[in-house]
């Protein structure tokens, strides 16, 4: 659990550099690194699908916002590094690794499912009565489009929006009305 608060306390370090700081592309990087902290945070939580949708709209989300600053931005980064920069760097990076490597660690071994070991689980509840009680045609389908809808709805939107969202400002149209912008 020290591990959980560690990762905590990394990300608000994280937040209130993204909004304290001048350069936009720090920010945005001090952003992502929210948002990938709250992804291993629902893997922690033993929510891989919800972390895996975190990354997914995370990996997109930067590439649009990185993509959109470099465009604004008209400084390049040059010269020197700071060395305090670099040290709190490689110490970030350093905890990063090691909550990394005690999430993966209490995570179940592969293959070895947590309803086998608890007899009251909700999964084993859903196997046993999922056919029955949803008059499904596989348990699959039982458990997505039923017990759990509106998480797959909410999943399935999430996505959507933020694929929709890559391409509305990826496109060349979009590009062209912001260069147009920039000469004027």
């Amino acid at each position: 659990m020290e591990i959980f608060y560690i990762l905590l306390v990394l990300m608000l370090i994280a937040g209130i550099i993204a909004v304290e700081t001048k350069d936009l592309l720090s920010s945005v990087v001090c952003l992502g690194a929210v948002g990938f902290g709250s992804a291993v945070m629902f893997l922690f939580l033993r929510a891989p699908d919800i972390a895996l949708t975190q990354v997914v709209v995370e990996v997109l989300s930067l590439v649009i916002l990185i993509r959109a600053v470099i465009s604004r931005d008209k400084t390049f980064i040059s010269g020197e590094r700071e060395f305090f920069a670099v040290v709190v760097s490689i110490v970030v990076l350093f905890l990063i690794f090691l909550a990394g490597t005690q999430i993966f660690e209490s995570l179940s071994s592969f293959g070895d499912a947590i309803f086998v070991r608890t007899a009251d689980s909700v999964s084993r509840a859903y196997l046993e009565n999922g056919v029955k009680e949803t008059g499904a045609a596989n348990i699959v389908t039982a458990i997505y489009l039923d017990y759990r809808a509106y998480d797959t709805l909410g999943e399935a939107t999430v996505l959507f929006t933020a694929v929709i969202g890559a391409v509305a400002i990826l496109r060349k149209k979009s590009r062209k009305l912001l260069f147009e912008k920039d000469l004027q």
